[in-house]
């Protein structure tokens, strides 16, 4: 068993700059009795090391004034410790102070007292637990130590010799137990039971169970359970062909490669074979005799297809996974007499861990299989994916994306949208050693919030109403081994951030509806437009989840502000659409100067997009400013000097444009616009198309 050292720490981070008085240090030891030693920052707040009271003590007596610094002492060699690593119950290095920390922030302290108190207390918790549990065994258990002296001795033990079981623990058992019986096998050194050594104590007949007790290679004691036998040698005197026949079950059971366990009408114990103690780590003699309801209680079963089967009085089968952790398929099944009651539970116990690992792996690769198959059908052109890059600055982000896509740490990429978030989360898992691996997208804000923690994380069978039959496989188990974008994850509900956070933390999810937990080994990339810090004020978004995606922090420009870009980008979608529509269309140099003018809202998105309706709704081969919008040709007339001398037919487009802008505002339908203006329906449908304006109707 281990601690985190969070659950350790002193997180009442007291300090003392480094230009403080000895006296202040002083003062600061007296109103702390209880701290061994302080940090020392600097002005900074950085930490420059520690000022033990031991040091200051010795420092005083060796005559250092009161008024000087206490820079002289402070120590500057120490190890400190994550907040995420654990501590052993047994302190093998004695230390005085260890500084805990959260990557290179100082978050708490450790100290010894502390540390060896609060570790004492968990000890001494455990071995209470450890003699409560031994007690609940039903069998008599007796342990001790190299000395003969009297370790364990439980309940079942005392009640069977009549003995007060706190006076017997830490006695000499060749005094307390010379009358016995269980003496001699105890110290016999036999490890197992034979017939010739069995016991009667108390009118009963018990087979004594003995093996050594050995830690770190070397006995140090032996340990005695007692096995009641004395109904079964009842049953064994009835009849010599009975004996005979319950030898043949007993091999034929044992025999089993899968787990037998057997009841009577009331639940009772009768017996169980070996698969079933390999199969599910519960051991014979923590069962048998024992009801199955008792069981279940004591926590030695979570849940029962026995008491179900008596429950319906049907076959009942149902899954478990007990102390083993093996995923288990139980089958109990009734048998009745003749008077329709039943007289015995057979259950049939099989591990199905190896089918549900197999079956889980099917589900990933039909879901990516699923998943691609959509992707593949929303694909627009084979070259819509490269990046096309002529700024610095964006030189200067594929160099970062180049260098992180080389290491397996969460990345955060922020810029407004249509800016390419999407596309920087491409490169990276492309030049990522999980290039091989699944490459998953999702939009959080695009999913409904009632759906995306099943879309997430999966559902097991029967999770909520409507829900498969076999269950859903998740995002994150479908990009195992690959890389999970999340982007808009500012839309990510509080209650999900919680779940998000504990996978970054623990690499394991759980599915919806489910009580297993799963390893998954993904990367987690996530993308947002929106100001995060700004939602952490708030209360929208979780500050502790924002510091474990924000490791690697990457923020994609606006097109704005690399403006250079603009000409290349144009040019780039203007050779994509026209390979895609079959043309030949060129920008004239005034449309690019356009371009370079406008400050393009929705960046590159909308540079592609406006790109494409040129192409489609220009007549002439040559794209002019004529044929831009609205909002960009006016701002081209604006700046330019001779737009009083453009032709006569792009200072009537022009205004047919700014007419029919208006009027589509004004007015619901081209109907309406038709008799406002004066002409007919067709002629407002073909000029709104003409000039790459939406209609309504």
């Amino acid at each position: 068993m281990r601690i985190r050292v969070s659950e350790l720490m002193n997180s009442s981070l007291l300090f003392l700059q480094y230009g403080q008085s000895v006296a202040e240090a002083a003062r600061l030891f007296v109103e702390n009795d209880n701290i061994s030693a302080l940090p020392v920052l600097d002005d900074n707040h950085q930490l420059l090391g520690f000022l033990s009271k031991k040091q200051l003590l010795v420092a005083l007596a060796g005559g250092l004034s009161s008024q000087d610094g206490i820079g002289s002492l402070i120590n500057r060699q120490f190890n400190s410790i994550s907040i995420q690593e654990f501590l052993p119950l047994i302190l093998e290095d004695k230390f005085e102070y260890m500084p805990v920390v959260n990557g290179d922030e100082l978050v708490g302290m450790l100290y010894y007292e502390e540390v060896y108190h609060a570790i004492s207390e968990r000890l001494y918790a455990k071995h209470l637990d450890m003699e409560a549990s031994i007690d609940a065994v039903y069998n008599p258990v007796i342990s001790i130590d190299n000395d003969y002296q009297i370790e364990i001795f439980n309940r079942a033990a005392a009640k069977l010799m009549g003995m007060w079981a706190q006076a017997v623990r830490g006695s000499d058992a060749r005094e307390i137990l010379c009358d016995t019986g269980v003496l001699e096998p105890l110290l016999s050194g036999s490890h197992a039971p034979l017939p010739a050594n069995k016991l009667l104590i108390g009118g009963r007949s018990f087979l004594p169970y003995r093996t050594d007790i050995i830690r770190d290679e070397r006995t140090i004691g032996a340990i005695l359970v007692l096995r009641e036998i004395s109904e079964f040698e009842e049953l064994a005197k009835e009849s010599e062909y009975t004996k005979k026949l319950n030898r043949e079950l007993d091999a034929i059971i044992e025999s089993s490669f899968d787990g037998l366990y057997v009841t009577d009408g009331q639940a009772n114990t009768l017996m169980l074979n070996q698969g079933f103690e390999r199969i599910t780590g519960v051991m014979g003699y923590e069962c048998i005799g024992r009801n199955m309801a008792d069981l279940v209680k004591d926590g030695i079963f979570s849940r029962s297809g026995t008491l179900l089967a008596l429950e319906k009085r049907k076959r009942v089968t149902i899954t478990i996974v007990p102390r083993s952790g093996k995923e288990v398929l139980i089958t109990s099944n009734p048998i009745f007499d003749e008077q329709d009651n039943i007289i015995m539970v057979v259950t049939n116990v099989r591990d199905i861990t190896e089918l549900n690992e197999l079956q889980r792996r099917l589900q990933q690769v039909e879901g990516l299989r699923q998943l691609y198959k959509s992707e593949l059908q929303q694909l627009k052109m084979q070259n819509s994916q490269k990046m096309v890059v002529k700024s610095s600055k964006m030189k200067e982000l594929l160099n970062l994306v180049t260098r992180v896509a080389g290491v397996d740490s969460t990345v955060l990429i922020q810029g407004e949208s249509g800016v390419g978030k999407e596309l920087i989360a491409e490169i990276i898992h492309q030049s990522s050693k999980r290039r091989e691996g699944p490459f998953i997208k999702v939009n959080c804000g695009a999913i409904p919030e009632n759906l995306l923690e099943s879309e997430l994380f999966g559902y097991e069978e029967g999770a909520f109403t409507g829900a498969r039959k076999s269950g859903k496989i998740g995002l994150f188990e479908l990009a195992n081994n690959g890389i999970l974008f999340l982007d808009e994850i500012g839309e990510l509900p509080l209650g999900l951030q919680v779940k998000l956070l504990r996978v970054l933390q623990n690499k394991e999810i759980s599915r919806v509806g489910g009580s297993k937990s799963f390893k998954v080994d993904t990367r987690i990339m996530a993308g947002t437009n929106q100001d995060l810090m700004e939602m952490i004020n708030q209360q929208k978004f979780r500050l502790d989840l924002y510091y474990r995606l924000n490791v690697i922090p990457i923020t994609v420009p606006p097109l704005r502000e690399r403006m250079e870009d603009t000409p290349v980008l144009a040019n780039h979608f203007l050779e994509i659409f026209n390979q895609k529509y079959g043309m030949n269309k060129r920008f004239h140099k005034n449309v690019i100067d356009c371009f370079m003018e406008y400050h393009w809202p929705g960046n590159v998105r909308e540079l592609q997009n406006l790109t494409e309706r040129l192409m489609v709704t220009s007549n002439d081969r040559i794209i002019k400013t004529a044929d831009l919008p609205g909002a960009i040709n006016r701002l081209w007339l604006k700046n330019d000097p001779d737009h009083g001398l453009c032709s006569l037919r792009q200072t009537v487009e022009n205004a047919e444009r700014q007419l029919l802008e208006k009027a589509f505002k004004r007015y619901k339908t081209t109907y309406q616009i038709a008799q406002a203006l004066g002409i007919n329906q067709s002629t407002v449908v073909r000029k709104a198309a003409k000039y790459g304006i939406k209609t309504r109707n």
